[in-house]
């Protein structure tokens, strides 16, 4: 290893576990976590919606662990789990304030063998050339893009000072252009917050310009820092429709109870299906069997197409 890799301030003695799972996902298979800071909060973002306690927001890790220890944990993680299909850099906190994050991955992609990364980002820091040439490095990229304006930015994220959202913008579309593999992006709608007309236009407004690889919407499904709310799964399907029908939006929200299934005409769901495609998950929970029925002839006769966007099927109007 480089020189500068042997300065840490946190001995790898006393650190935490690095890895966890598998956790199986229908989005990305079996999937083996890796945590950049297991021992603590280390955050540019303190969300209000965060499943972890609130702490102060920091523009760098202060507790770093070395890359030669994470690389050992994923070695040994990859032998006793010999059947993952991703490895995903994560942290207690944001990932790309890891300070040899490109390092890191260099030596994962080293020993990975067919094995995927995929980093989850909250995308402070995408406006920085070296966190974009390290993240150009990763077979699959997901960014959160929860506000479009500063105000919700400063609001529901609670960023660090200095990060601007306009930054994180044209960060983003800098990275997309030099990017080849998928680029998905994930909003997370909280009640009250982020789900007006003003900033879903805004947001719809930007991916448009963007155009990533898919777009996940969800809400708060585990028990958040703060006394904010989810939204229900009728709210995120009304969401997705205020989005332009070229972009692909895929509900990813466990919240879907409370939502009866409805009768629609064969006229109906092809109109349905004109204003927004919809994946197998939102067909189970919006048509009834009948309707179902009807979903499946039409599919068969070739009215309705389906489109794969990354380990998403939709069903789009022919």
């Amino acid at each position: 290893m480089p020189e500068k890799s042997t300065r840490y301030t946190l001995k790898a003695e006393r650190s935490p576990k690095v890895i966890f799972g598998p956790i199986n996902s229908r989005r990305f298979g079996k999937s083996l976590g890796v945590d950049l800071s297991p021992g603590k909060k280390q955050c540019n973002f303190d969300c209000l919606y965060c499943e972890l306690d609130p702490a102060k927001t920091m523009a760098q890790q202060d507790e770093v662990l070395p890359v030669v220890q994470i690389v050992e944990a994923v070695k040994e993680g990859l032998e006793e789990h010999g059947d993952i299909d991703v490895l995903t850099i994560t942290a207690n906190g944001e990932p790309t304030l890891y300070p040899y994050l490109g390092e890191l991955i260099e030596e994962i992609n080293k020993i990975k063998g067919k094995t995927k990364t995929l980093i989850l980002s909250n995308a402070a820091t995408i406006d920085d050339p070296k966190v974009q040439e390290a993240l150009l490095k990763f077979d699959e990229v997901k960014l959160s893009l929860d506000c479009a304006t500063q105000k919700c930015l400063k609001k529901l994220d609670r960023s660090h000072e200095g990060i601007d959202v306009e930054c994180i913008k044209e960060g983003m579309l800098a990275f997309k252009e030099r990017y080849k593999g998928p680029l998905i992006i994930e909003i997370l709608v909280v009640k009250g917050l982020n789900d007006n007309q003003e900033e879903i236009a805004a947001l719809n407004d930007y991916l448009l310009r963007l155009r990533p690889t898919r777009i996940d919407i969800g809400t708060i499904d585990r028990p958040p820092a703060f006394d904010v709310k989810p939204v229900d799964y009728e709210t995120l399907l009304q969401i997705a429709h205020r989005f332009d029908s070229d972009l692909p939006v895929y509900i990813a929200s466990r919240k879907k109870a409370e939502v009866s299934p409805s009768a629609y005409s064969d006229t109906e769901i092809l109109e349905t299906l004109r204003k927004r495609p919809l994946s197998d998950d939102d067909i189970a929970v919006l048509f009834d069997e009948e309707s179902r029925q009807c979903f499946e002839k039409m599919l068969e006769a070739g009215e309705i197409r389906t489109v794969e966007t990354y380990g998403v099927k939709f069903y789009k109007k022919a």
